[in-house]
């Protein structure tokens, strides 16, 4: 472990005050918003999408912030309102609402009020304070929260306001996630506004993240970072494919050592779920932590054993392995509208991946063997849906 003098520049949601190799997608952003004063009519509403780990959430919040600061630079009467949501683990729309109306009174339950009465609430509470707003919905996945309702309220306020209440002053709102995340978001809204097309990004190229590591360092400990340091934390990252979230992850688990919860000891070789590595880091990469369709899954996971030189998993297998990780509690399979026959799986994490009690599958295991007890093979016909809490075969 190293001396950090400032850790709070290691955690997850620590602002960086510039975006490192990410310049060029914040004034596009930013082009777009066209603070304090658009041209184009409301709703003002930008997404930014990228695989995990290539700074959506860094570009979306840094250009609410400049919002803010162009906003104040022209001498407006009030400040604005800055208000930022992560929506990976809210339950569906009226989880948004009531974490948005929470910003003005920490005291809100919304249990027990249906989400339109809450967003028409959000925006009452707007309109009388006046003040100009910008919101970031973050870590928008496939799987996370519906955010339709959120997003027409916000487009359209005149539609949730009591008849004679009309008007509100300026909203920026920023949607940062992945582009099938944000996709599903805006689909039932984009008949009315635009929102369309999104601020893309792809992952940093390996010059980037080295960056990215040096310059957390050096904020953290105020020195430069051990080179062999930075090279061992980027081959890592790169090599699990997650990019500049796992790399900070890394560094602060350098830095601050692991931090354990509870002072149980070092968990029983019997408590651990035999699995092989790359189905984690591949459900980890997918996923953003949150949620990712089964397919894409297995798509990663093909990904990481070409870089390894092996061959992927037969699906079969793979399967076998994500019943696993559910029975041990640390995932959920639900069925969701969308692909063939109507429907879909989508592998949602209930803990962190970095809480998993993991081994690697001992030598040896037949392929073919059930953890049941018997053999397991996809029927023949359309596999029949499961219950929302199991899994079964995948839908191809």
């Amino acid at each position: 472990m190293f001396l950090a003098t400032n850790p709070e520049v290691l955690a997850n949601d620590w602002l960086p005050p510039l975006t490192l190799a990410r310049e060029r997608e914040l004034q596009d952003v930013l082009r777009r918003l066209d603070p304090p004063s658009p041209q184009a009519p409301p709703p003002w509403i930008v997404g930014v999408a990228g695989p995990s780990g290539s700074g959506t959430s860094t570009v979306a919040r840094r250009a609410g912030r400049e919002v803010v600061e162009r906003i104040r630079s022209a001498g407006g009467p009030v400040l604005p309102h800055t208000i930022a949501v992560r929506t990976a683990f809210l339950r569906g729309a009226h989880g948004v609402a009531t974490s948005l109306l929470q910003r003005f009174d920490d005291g809100f339950d919304g249990r027990g009020f249906p989400t339109a009465e809450i967003l028409a609430g959000l925006l009452r509470r707007l309109r009388r304070e006046g003040r100009p707003t910008v919101i970031v919905l973050d870590d928008v996945g496939v799987g996370g929260a519906e955010l339709g309702p959120v997003l027409r309220a916000l487009g359209e306020p005149d539609r949730f306001l009591p008849e004679g209440e009309s008007g509100l002053p300026p909203i920026w709102t920023l949607l940062a996630g992945s582009a099938e995340g944000l996709s599903t978001a805006v689909a039932e809204v984009e008949g009315h506004f635009p929102v369309r097309p999104f601020v893309e990004l792809r992952m940093y190229p390996e010059p980037s993240l080295r960056a990215i590591v040096r310059d957390r360092f050096e904020r953290a400990c105020g020195r430069p970072p051990p080179p062999e340091l930075v090279g061992r934390i980027v081959a890592r990252s790169i090599e699990d494919g997650l990019g500049a979230r796992r790399a900070i992850d890394l560094l602060r688990k350098e830095v601050l050592g692991r931090v354990r919860s509870d002072d149980r000891g070092p968990p029983r070789r019997s408590d651990r779920i035999p699995i092989e590595p790359r189905i984690v880091r591949a459900i980890g990469a997918a996923s953003q932590g949150v949620s990712a369709p089964l397919a894409e899954i297995r798509r990663v996971e093909a990904v990481i054993a070409a870089r390894q030189g092996v061959r992927p998993l037969p699906t079969t297998t793979l399967w076998r392995r994500l019943v696993r990780l559910e029975r041990a509690g640390y995932v959920r399979r639900e069925i969701r509208t969308g692909g063939s026959g109507g429907t879909r799986s989508v592998l949602r994490l209930l803990s962190p991946i970095d809480e998993w009690i993991t081994a690697p599958v001992p030598t040896g295991t037949p392929p073919a063997f059930d953890d049941a007890g018997g053999s397991w093979a996809p029927a023949a016909g359309p596999a029949e849906p499961r219950g929302p809490g199991m899994i079964g075969p995948p839908e191809e």
